[in-house]
C-alpha cells in the first residue's frame, strides 16, 4: 500500500512491479483524473495501458464486455480508478481473468479499495448479489490528491459505511470467539469512536490533520476490519437495508454510505422494537445528532425524496428481508412489515416510563 499526497505519481515502479499491461478500470470522472499521471507512469516505466469504462454499473454486462477489452489488450493486471462501484468491478474483473489488481480510490466514500469483496448490481444500479474474492489487492495506491477533489458529500458517505462496521459486527460477531475476528469487532469500537470525536472536524477543514485521520479510516482501517473478521464479520441490517433501496429508483441519487448510514438507524430501530439491545434507543439518538452534524440521512424522506411512498418502502422492505438477505443474521425473526415500521420511525424518540422524551 502506498499513500501521501501525490502518492499516484510516485507509483510506477509499484505499478510496473505487479504488470506491464494494465487495463484501467473506471468511470470518466476518474480517467480524467488520472490519465495524465498514469500516461506518464506508463511513458517512464515502458507500461502499455489499455482503458475500459465501469459504467453505468458493477453489472454482470459490464464485466463480460471488460473480460473481453482486458482478453484484446492481453492484459495481466487491472488497474481500478475510481469509487467503490469501480473498484468492485475491477476486483471482480480480476477475480474472473486471474489476473492481479491495483486499486486507485478517487475518494472516501467506502473502504472497497481494500477489501476482498465485489457487490454485482444491474445496468440501472438495482444490487444483485455479493462475491467474496479469493484475495485482496496486491496495490492500494491512496493519493490524498485525489481524494480532495472529491465533493464532501462523498466522505460523510465513507463515515456512514465505515461506522456501520460497528453496529453490524457487534451484532453478528460479538458472541465469537476466535482470535481474528474478536480482533476485527474490537477494531470496529475503535473506528466508531474514531468518527465520533472526528469526523465533524474532518468535513469541516478538508486537507487539515483530522481530515486525513478520517479519510485514512474510512478506507484503509474499515478494509482492515473486513480482512480481518471476513465472512465470519458480516454485514446485517443496515447493508440489508441498503440492498432493498436500491431497487427504488428514486435512491439512485443516494450515495452507497447514505444508504447504509439510514441503514443502521433502521437496525437500531428493529432492535429497540423488539427489546434485544437495552443501548438500542440511545445508540439511535447518538446516530441522529451525529449525522444532523454531517448531512446523512436520517429518515427515510430525508435528500427530498418526496416521491417515495410507504408502498415504494413496502418493496424494498420485502427485498431488504428476501431468504439470503443479511438481515437474518439478526438474533431475530424480521418481515417486511416489522422492517417498514421500523424504516418510518427512525426519528422516535426514545420513551421512557411510559412518557415521551423529545429529541
Amino acid at each position: 500500500m502506498l499513500r501521501g499526497w501525490g502518492a499516484l505519481s510516485e507509483a510506477g515502479s509499484a505499478i510496473a512491479r505487479v504488470g506491464q499491461r494494465p487495463l484501467v478500470v473506471g468511470g470518466d470522472r476518474a480517467r480524467a483524473l488520472v490519465q495524465d499521471s498514469l500516461t506518464a507512469i506508463a511513458s517512464e516505466q515502458s507500461l502499455t495501458l489499455g482503458w475500459g469504462s465501469s459504467l453505468p454499473d458493477c453489472s454482470e454486462a459490464v464485466l463480460a464486455r471488460l473480460q473481453q477489452a482486458a482478453t484484446e489488450h492481453q492484459a495481466d493486471c487491472i488497474l481500478g480508478v475510481g469509487g467503490g462501484k469501480a473498484l468492485d468491478t475491477a476486483k471482480l474483473l480480476g477475480h474472473q481473468l486471474s489476473l492481479p489488481v491495483i486499486t486507485v480510490p478517487t475518494s472516501a466514500a467506502t473502504c472497497a479499495a481494500w477489501t476482498a469483496l465485489a457487490n454485482v448490481y444491474t445496468d440501472a444500479g438495482a444490487w444483485l448479489y455479493d462475491v467474496g474474492l479469493d484475495r485482496c489487492p496486491e496495490l492500494l495506491i491512496l493519493d490524498f490528491e485525489l481524494i480532495a477533489q472529491a465533493p464532501p458529500r462523498t466522505l460523510a458517505a465513507g463515515i456512514g459505511d465505515a461506522i456501520a462496521k460497528w453496529y453490524e459486527a457487534s451484532v453478528s460477531s460479538g458472541h465469537r470467539q476466535e482470535t481474528l475476528v474478536v480482533a476485527a469487532v474490537q477494531q470496529a469500537r475503535v473506528l466508531r469512536d474514531l468518527l465520533f470525536q472526528k469526523s465533524a472536524a474532518a468535513i469541516a477543514e478538508p486537507g487539515g490533520e483530522q481530515w486525513y485521520e478520517v479519510v485514512e479510516a474510512t478506507v484503509l482501517l474499515a478494509g482492515v476490519i473486513g480482512g480481518l473478521g471476513g465472512a465470519q464479520c458480516r454485514t446485517v441490517a443496515a447493508h440489508a437495508v441498503h440492498n432493498g433501496l436500491t431497487h427504488l429508483p428514486a435512491c439512485h441519487d443516494w450515495l452507497h454510505g447514505e444508504k447504509v448510514a439510514f441503514g443502521i438507524l433502521v437496525q437500531l430501530r428493529l432492535e429497540e422494537l423488539q427489546g434485544t439491545n437495552p443501548l438500542a434507543a440511545t445508540a439511535r439518538q447518538q446516530l441522529l445528532s451525529f449525522y444532523a452534524d454531517l448531512g446523512l440521512p436520517r429518515q427515510w424522506s430525508d435528500m427530498g425524496l418526496a416521491s417515495v411512498s410507504l408502498a415504494d418502502l413496502q418493496q424494498a422492505a420485502i427485498l431488504a428481508c428476501a431468504p439470503e438477505s443479511d438481515i437474518h443474521h439478526l438474533p431475530f425473526a424480521v418481515d417486511p412489515d416489522q422492517l417498514l415500521a421500523a424504516m418510518v420511525s427512525t426519528t422516535t424518540p426514545i420513551a421512557r416510563s411510559n412518557s415521551v422524551v423529545a429529541e
